[in-house]
Order: C-alpha cells, then sequence, then structure tokens
C-alpha cells in the first residue's frame, strides 16, 4: 500500500496502539461492567482465543505471500468484492477512530477545559493529525515505537505505585456471573484485541515478511498482557467502578500516586504520555483509510485527499449530539462492528479463498 517498510518491533507498536488507545476510556470500565469479578478470568480465556485467531490469520495469508486482504478479496471476488470490502474498512476505521477521538475529547474538555467546546478541541486534533498524514507513513510509526515503551513502562509503574490500594478480594467470586457469562457469551470479548484488524494490511508492508507469524502472536500477547493489566488496576481498586460517575478510569488510578509531599498529582504526566499515543493511534487509523482508498481507487498521490478525511473524521466525531450518545456507540455499536468486521467476516474471506486457492491449485 506505501512504500515505506516496517521492522518487527515497529510492527508490532502498529498492532498494540489499538489496545492502547480504547484502554485509555471505556474499555477497561466496558469489560468490568460486563465481567464483573470474573473480569481477570474472562480476559485469559479470550487472550487465548485472540492469539489463536492471530495464529490463524498467519496460517491463511500463507497462500498469498506479500498480499494484504484487500489484494486477496479481490483474488477471491474481483474488484467488486475488493472495492465493497475497502468501503467497509474504511467505514469502520473512519467510524471507530472518530467515536474514540469524541470521547477522548470529552473526556480533555472534562479534565482540563470545562468552559471551552468540545468542537474546538477536537477541531484542533484533526488539524494535527491532517499536518501528520500529510508526512510519510514511516515516520508515524517511527514516532508510535519510540513512545510505544514509554506508555506500557507508565502502566506498569501505574499498576506498581497503586499496590498499596489493591484489595484481590475483589476478584471473587472468581466465575463473577457465572460459567456462562464468563466462557459462552464473554467470548464477545473479543474486540477488546480489535488491533488484529492492522494484521490483515501489514504482509505487504514488512521489511521481512517471513516474521508475520512472530509479529502476529507477539503483538496480540503483549496486547493480552496488557488488557489484563488495566482491568486488574480498576478491578482492584475501585470494586465496580461502573457506579462512579467518571469517564478516563485509569486516569483516576493515577491520582491516587503520591510520593510525600513533593512529588504529587503526577496524572497531568501519564495524561501527556496518553494524548501522544492517542494521537499516534488517530493518525495511523486515517493513514490506513487515506491507503485503502487509494488501493480501491488507483490513486497515487493522497495528499489531495488528506483533508477530506480530515473533515470526514470530524463530521462523524461531531455527529453524537452529546457525550451520552457518542458513549453508546462505543461501548455498544462498536464491540459489534468489531465482532462483524474483523473476526467474522474478515476471518471467512481468508478462509474461502483459501479453499479456492486449494482448488486452483489443484486443477
Amino acid at each position: 500500500m506505501t512504500s515505506s517498510k516496517f521492522n518487527v518491533k515497529e510492527a508490532i507498536s502498529l498492532v498494540l496502539v489499538v489496545a492502547v488507545a480504547h484502554s485509555l476510556l471505556s474499555l477497561p470500565k466496558n469489560l468490568l461492567e460486563e465481567q464483573k469479578s470474573a473480569v481477570i478470568l474472562n480476559i485469559i480465556y479470550v487472550s487465548i482465543l485472540a492469539i489463536l485467531f492471530s495464529y490463524l490469520v498467519y496460517k491463511l495469508f500463507k497462500s498469498f505471500p506479500g498480499k494484504d486482504i484487500i489484494d486477496i478479496s479481490e483474488f477471491l471476488g474481483g474488484k467488486s468484492l475488493k472495492n465493497i470490502l475497502g468501503i467497509l474498512f474504511i467505514s469502520y476505521l473512519a467510524f471507530s477512530g472518530s467515536i474514540l477521538l469524541r470521547n477522548f475529547c470529552e473526556s480533555i474538555k472534562i479534565v482540563y477545559f470545562p468552559n471551552t467546546r468540545v468542537a474546538f478541541i477536537i477541531a484542533m486534533f484533526i488539524a494535527a493529525i491532517i499536518i501528520v498524514c500529510s508526512l510519510d507513513f514511516k515516520s508515524n510509526i517511527k514516532t508510535t515505537f519510540i513512545i510505544m515503551p514509554i506508555v506500557l513502562l507508565s502502566m506498569v509503574f501505574l499498576f506498581i505505585c497503586n499496590l498499596k490500594n489493591f484489595s484481590t478480594d475483589r476478584m471473587f467470586p472468581i466465575l463473577g456471573d457465572g460459567f456462562t457469562n464468563t466462557f459462552i457469551t464473554g467470548i464477545g470479548n473479543l474486540y477488546a484485541f480489535s488491533g488484529i484488524v492492522f494484521l490483515y494490511f501489514l504482509p505487504p508492508l514488512l521489511k521481512n515478511p517471513s516474521k508475520f507469524k512472530k509479529i502476529s502472536l507477539i503483538s496480540i500477547s503483549i496486547s493480552a498482557v496488557y488488557i489484563i493489566m488495566t482491568v486488574s488496576i480498576i478491578l482492584f481498586m475501585f470494586a465496580y467502578f461502573v457506579n462512579i460517575d467518571e469517564i478516563m478510569p485509569l486516569f483516576s488510578a493515577a491520582r491516587y500516586i503520591e510520593f510525600g509531599s513533593f512529588f504529587q498529582r503526577l496524572e497531568s504526566i501519564f495524561l501527556l504520555i496518553w494524548f501522544i499515543i492517542f494521537a499516534c493511534y488517530l493518525s495511523i487509523t486515517m493513514m490506513y483509510c487515506i491507503e485503502i482508498f487509494k488501493k480501491i481507487t488507483n490513486l497515487k498521490d493522497s495528499k489531495p485527499i488528506v483533508p477530506f478525511f480530515g473533515l470526514l473524521f470530524l463530521a462523524i466525531a461531531l455527529m453524537p449530539k452529546n457525550y451520552a450518545s457518542s458513549s453508546f456507540l462505543e461501548t455498544t455499536a462498536y464491540p459489534i462492528l468489531t465482532i462483524g468486521i474483523t473476526f467474522i467476516l474478515s476471518g471467512l474471506l481468508l478462509l474461502l479463498a483459501n479453499i479456492k486457492f486449494v482448488k486452483q491449485k489443484g486443477r
């Protein structure tokens, strides 16, 4: 899709940025609301399924070296399927990025700018992202790769510094609302691993395509550890946090960190780090939309359409009337779309393409 090629570490950070961005807002809170005391057990279970699914994705891509899912869809159903799938992925990525942007800006407004219109904060974000997306894709990935270790270490720091505030009794009863909710309906929490969607576009972008298996398994495994850590912080610190009127649970956890009377209110440092990684996530999401659009339209130069996609993200972000509406879209519509597009539809398409490949090879 682009002339830039990523190494293993850069590709891993690319997949990780999705889980990190969503964990900053309602993901841990939603998982806790669904699973209650069984949330850690459920995420461990779902993590195993996500790792197995990522391995399946690697196996299904082996028949199409150097191809992404858009190329594979053209092999399966011609240009019509290619265009339909491309538009579907653009819509999904634009929707998820824009709604998360709206909710993130709502959080920033409540914490620091209560008298500022949320539309202004969103517009400032979009302006910055348009500038970033006018640059090379590679530069954005390098920035993400640099900031990602800082984000991961900050979460470890947040976890360790709050150990004194933990109450491990809150993980009991271990099965929460029961076996069915934890292991059957709880499968729906696979949406927490929506970063898998970026795996579908990685093969042609890798310097060493033979490392795709390593990238898939490591990125999803690290995402699993990260998600488990974030939900553990919320579970052990705030019993049934969903009953508390907070929209950034991890920010609230950061407020509890202090070292004597000198080092206090470290949450501002955490917010700065999260602000940067969120900007990286948003710019990568927009860049993917642009690259997919280039692919289905055979457009050579993407710079003229960058402002168009910026306006598209802005329009979607401003579409919800209030925070309640945008929160509903993030907590209800987004998980359904992720399961449907990232796991069911894409998995089925790759499977059918492999069946067709085997049949043609056997002739």
